[in-house]
C-alpha cells in the first residue's frame, strides 16, 4: 500500500506526485523522490524497481521480507534492513523496515509494523537545510527513527527485571519469578536480534571505505552507532542480571528445599523416638518390667511424651523447625 510519494528539491517540498510521475522528477536537477510503502505487493514493489532501478536482488529481499539487519551496495545504491520492536501489551512484537537509498530517491518498505514514520518525513520537511543531503539523511533520519524506538522498550525490560527481583526473596514466588525471567529473557533476545547486527552494519557508514552516497553524512551515522552501542551495554547487562537473578532464585528454591527437608527429619525423629518405645513397651511377653503395676501405663505414655518434647525443643532451638 502507498503511503505517500512526494518530491523533493534543494531540500524544499515540491509537491505530492502520482507514482507514474516519478520518472519526471528524478530527471531535475537538486531534485529527489521519497516514497513509502507498507506491506507492499509484487507488483508494487515490480513498479518501484522499474521507476528507480532497483537491484533484483534487493528487490527480492524486500519483498520477502524476514531479513537480517544490514546494509548493501548495489552500485550507487544502498539498500538496508532495520527491524522494529514494538510494544504490544506485555509482550513485543517485530517488524521490519526495508530502505533503498540512491542518488536522487529514497524508498522504505515498511512490514509487520503498526508504527508509521511520518513524524520522521515532518521533522526532515522541517529542517530543508538537513534534508538538502538528500537521500542519505533519508536513510539517517529513518534508521535513526528506529533506534530511538528501541529506548522504551529496553526501559520497559529494565523496570520488569527491578519488579522481579524485588519478588526473589519472596516466599513461594520462585516458580512464578522463573518463568517471567524466562519471558524476559525470550523478549531481551528479540530486541538483541534487531541491535547487534545493526550495530555492525551502520559501522560501515562510518568507518573505513564508505559509499560514495553517505560521504558528508557520517557525522550523523556515528550518532547513531553511538546509540546502538548505549543500547548493546545495556541489554548484556539486562542479560547478565537476569542470569544472576536465575541462579539467586535457584538457590532459593534450594534453600527452601533444604528448610522442608529439616522440617520432615525432625518430626520423623521425634516419631521414630515415640515409635521406638512404644515398640518396646507393647512386646507380647508375659514377664514385661512394670506390667502389673497400677502406675506403668501413665509412667510409659509420660516418659514418651517427655523424651519427644525434649527433642522438640533442641529441634526448635536449633532452627530446624
Amino acid at each position: 500500500m502507498l503511503i505517500n510519494c512526494v518530491a523533493y528539491q534543494e531540500g524544499k517540498k515540491l509537491s505530492d506526485i502520482p507514482v507514474e510521475d516519478i520518472s519526471d522528477y528524478l530527471c531535475k536537477p537538486g531534485c529527489f523522490v521519497w516514497v513509502a510503502l507498507r506491506d507492499a505487493t509484487a507488483d508494487e514493489m515490480a513498479k518501484m524497481q522499474e521507476e528507480f532501478g532497483l537491484h533484483e536482488l534487493a528487490v527480492e529481499d524486500a519483498a520477502r521480507g524476514r531479513q537480517r539487519p544490514k546494509v548493501e551496495e548495489y552500485g550507487d545504491c544502498l539498500f538496508a534492513v532495520v527491524h522494529t520492536v514494538d510494544i504490544e501489551g506485555d509482550d513485543l512484537t517485530s517488524g521490519e523496515v526495508a530502505i533503498f537509498a540512491g542518488p536522487n530517491y529514497a524508498l522504505s518498505v515498511r512490514r509487520d509494523s503498526q508504527k508509521g514514520f511520518l513524524g520522521v518525513r515532518a521533522r526532515a520537511e522541517r529542517e530543508p537545510h538537513l534534508l538538502q543531503m538528500g537521500s542519505a539523511f533519508v536513510l539517517y533520519a529513518l534508521i535513526d527513527a528506529v533506534v530511538d524506538r528501541y529506548f522504551p522498550v529496553l526501559d520497559m525490560l529494565e523496570s520488569e527485571l527491578e519488579t522481579i527481583e524485588d519478588r526473589i526473596f519472596t516466599y513461594g514466588a520462585q516458580r512464578q519469578n522463573v518463568e517471567r525471567l524466562y519471558q524476559l529473557k525470550r523478549k531481551g533476545l528479540t530486541v538483541r536480534h534487531a541491535v547487534f547486527p545493526l550495530l555492525d552494519a551502520v559501522g560501515h557508514l562510518t568507518n573505513g571505505r564508505v559509499p560514495k552516497l553517505v560521504e558528508g553524512t557520517q557525522d550523523y551515522f556515528r550518532d547513531v552507532q553511538d546509540h546502538l552501542i548505549r543500547i548493546g551495554s545495556r541489554l548484556d547487562a539486562v542479560r547478565d542480571t537476569i542470569a544472576t537473578a536465575i541462579q539467586v532464585n535457584l538457590s532459593m528454591v534450594s534453600i527452601d528445599e533444604s528448610e522442608v527437608n529439616k522440617r520432615l527429619a525432625s518430626w520423623a525423629a521425634i516419631f521414630a523416638v515415640f515409635t521406638a518405645f512404644a515398640g518396646v513397651w507393647g512386646m507380647n511377653f508375659k514377664y514385661m518390667p512394670e506390667l502389673n503395676w497400677k502406675w506403668g501405663y501413665p509412667m510409659a505414655l509420660a516418659i514418651m511424651v517427655g523424651v519427644c518434647g525434649y527433642l522438640y525443643r533442641l529441634f526448635k532451638k536449633s532452627g530446624w523447625l
